[in-house]
């Protein structure tokens, strides 16, 4: 075993920007070892990360190394969560609208999926929302249906995976577990919550947009779920 492998594999997904997977882990180690054997070292990295998330509890730290996206990155414990969470401005930034997270489901349970597929789903165009969820990363061109001119296909991405925290697209709770979720109390506690806030803050926003003149001519401006802006 390579002296200290476990103080390695810490660091090297503590300074990971991205979520780090083994085989990555790996490479650095064969890198820097020159080691072109590295692959031996793959159950003990394993087992580092392992024995890290032991210590981590045994000491009653707020955070963990979870698998996400494929890959190994630390996360907050969910009793910390909601502190980060209202220190995190990013999130909100890229908050998805209603829209966006109804096309976002079909595809992630359809994939790959055409654009007419998605839009005799929801009735809508989705135009717009699709190009939002490329732009974001969220979903990911793969090849043309071989159907009548040739549409292209669509699938999340890896990133898909990060936003939502999970690490495999197969993690997605079934249609079933769907149900028992909706149905259950706590969670339409959780969500009347979530709501409340979405409420509270949009109202501060117009607001705040009031009081500094809006959009300059004194009149709020809003979005619907396809990005049709409105002026009320």
């Amino acid at each position: 075993m390579i002296e200290n492998l476990k103080n390695i594999v810490e660091a090297l997904i503590f300074a990971s920007d991205e979520p780090m997977d083994i085989n990555a882990i790996v490479e650095v180690i064969k890198s820097v070892t020159r080691d072109e054997n590295g692959e031996k070292y793959i159950e003990e990295i394993q087992n580092a990360i392992s024995e890290l998330n032991e210590f981590y509890e045994k000491n009653e730290m707020a955070f963990r190394i979870i698998k996400i996206a494929k890959g190994f990155q630390f996360a907050t414990i969910p009793e910390f969560s909601k502190f980060v969470g209202f220190m995190n401005t990013e999130r909100r930034k890229k908050r998805l609208s209603q829209a966006a997270l109804e096309t976002l489901a079909i595809v992630a349970y359809r994939q790959p999926i055409t654009k007419p597929e998605i839009e005799r789903i929801r009735g809508v165009g989705a135009e717009y929302i699709l190009s939002t969820l490329l732009e974001k990363n969220l979903i990911c061109i793969k090849g043309r249906a071989e159907t009548v001119g040739r549409p292209l296909l669509y699938t999340t991405t890896d990133e898909f995976l990060k936003y939502f925290g999970i690490g495999d697209i197969t993690d997605l709770p079934k249609p079933r577990e769907m149900d028992e979720i909706m149905n259950d109390d706590e969670f339409q506690e959780q969500r009347r919550k979530i709501l409340m806030n979405v409420l509270e803050e949009e109202i501060e926003n117009e607001v705040f947009d009031e009081d500094s003149g809006g959009n300059g001519t004194g009149e709020l401006k809003f979005e619907s779920d396809d990005n049709a802006s409105e002026t009320e």
